[in-house]
């Protein structure tokens, strides 16, 4: 874990809070990108913030927890596209619930406050209903009739079965599962359905 705050009272404030917990350990700000989580202390939570996160990390899995003492001022979509997983307002901020925060985004979950998860789940469900939807896709990338061969596939069946199941023409149905393949860069069937469950889909 790597600690960025400008204030250096609240940064080692910080670093206070882990000094007990053997399960922690901080990375030196000159080694930022190989830790696991980035904790980033800001006043306000807005343009600028997402900025600073670009510069601090270009890793496409980084993790920030953002400890805010003002407001959230920035589209909340675009701080999670940049890696934020978890947002402590500094008003209500314990030294337990940030540890229990630290190690649940190092295990890879996240924790939003209740406002900003009700925001980012509005977000998502206009651009469900919005972009999505009308083209056929899910947030997943992979459309309704994508999922229902995948699901076949995923069943042992054969090209011609689903195509029957399905309605459609066996050339449709190599159509649809090799567009999946190329489009999210799977190697093979296998790997298609794989990709399927983690996900949720199937």
């Amino acid at each position: 874990m790597a600690i960025h705050a400008s204030d250096p009272i609240i940064h080692a404030g910080l670093v206070s809070c882990l000094r007990d917990d053997r399960r922690i350990h901080e990375v030196p700000p000159d080694r930022i990108q190989e830790a696991d989580v980035i904790v980033l202390a800001v006043e306000n939570a807005d343009a600028a913030t997402l900025d600073l996160m670009r510069t601090l990390s270009d890793k496409p899995d980084a993790r920030f927890a953002l400890v805010v003492g003002g407001q959230w001022q920035t589209d909340i979509a675009a701080a999670v596209d940049l890696g934020v997983r978890a947002v402590l307002w500094r008003n209500s901020f314990t030294v337990a619930n940030f540890i229990r925060t630290l190690l649940t985004l190092a295990e890879g979950g996240g924790s939003l406050p209740p406002t900003l998860q009700g925001t980012l789940m509005q977000q998502i469900q206009w651009v469900q209903r919005e972009v999505l939807a009308p083209r056929s896709l899910a947030a997943s990338g992979i459309g309704a009739r994508e999922v229902d061969v995948l699901r076949l596939v995923a069943e042992g069946k054969e090209f011609a079965e689903i195509a029957t199941r399905l309605s459609y023409s066996e050339r449709t149905v190599k159509y649809i599962l090799y567009g999946v393949m190329k489009r999210m860069r799977l190697r093979n069937r296998a790997h298609a359905v794989s990709y399927a469950i983690r996900a949720g889909l199937i």
